[in-house]
């Protein structure tokens, strides 16, 4: 799950430490899963150690693709104007907002505090717009839009739909929590999954660097895995 052999020498120890991670996950899953009138995410709670996130370059601010996705889809909006990608984001089931709309919307608290709800996708060519609108708004609450890259924007829908995003908050405690699934996904996916966060972030900080990991449910107590 979260730890790989090094070398053949430290095989065994190594996957029984996965082992041992799968087992605590099972057992957690099967301890609460359908114990609440909703169906509950599965969270997972990351702590550092060694990293001061006062310094720019340190701080989070990493999508990961979560390769199972999140056990739900998530709302998509799509800033366009161009009539094919308009088209084929609303046959994806995405909101699309033309670059005519964007002053109004802006302009309505209501109509913009709705957006908050939306992964955000625009095509380059609005991006000026709605950071010129929205930016003061959306910004604080790292909400922009990602801009469109090419017109692929099935795949694009798609990786929003699927990721999450660990940015460093408050007063940049050494510490981030993110969705890695719900309690109906299998054991096997949610594990893939966490693997995704945990390498996402060792890439960017070093595996050294991660002090512990600990997984719950929406209601549940958290159960410590590294």
């Amino acid at each position: 799950m979260l730890f790989f052999p090094q070398s053949l020498q430290n095989c065994r120890r190594e996957l029984k430490m996965e082992q041992e991670q799968l087992e605590k996950l099972n057992a957690l899953m099967e301890q609460n899963k359908g114990k609440r009138k909703f169906k509950q995410s599965v969270e997972l709670a990351i702590n550092f150690k060694g990293v001061d996130f006062s310094k720019q370059d340190n701080r989070l601010n990493i999508q990961v693709l979560l390769p199972n996705g999140k056990g739900k889809q998530s709302e998509v909006l799509v800033f366009a104007d161009d009539k094919n990608i308009a088209e084929k984001a609303k046959e994806l089931g995405a909101r699309v907002v033309s670059g005519n709309e964007i002053a109004q919307i802006a302009s309505d608290k209501a109509q913009l505090s709705s957006l908050l709800k939306y992964e955000m996708i625009a095509q380059p060519a609005l991006m000026t717009s709605v950071a010129r609108s929205m930016g003061s708004f959306l910004g604080p609450k790292n909400k922009m839009p990602k801009p469109l890259i090419g017109t692929d924007i099935a795949s694009m829908v798609n990786s929003v739909s699927k990721s999450v995003y660990i940015r460093s908050k408050g007063k940049y405690l050494p510490t981030v929590h993110c969705m890695v699934g719900n309690e109906d996904m299998p054991i096997d996916k949610i594990s893939s999954n966490i693997d995704a966060v945990i390498e996402s972030l060792a890439k960017k900080l070093g595996r050294q660097n991660i002090k512990s990991a600990y997984v719950k449910l929406t209601m549940s107590e958290p159960v410590r895995i590294i």
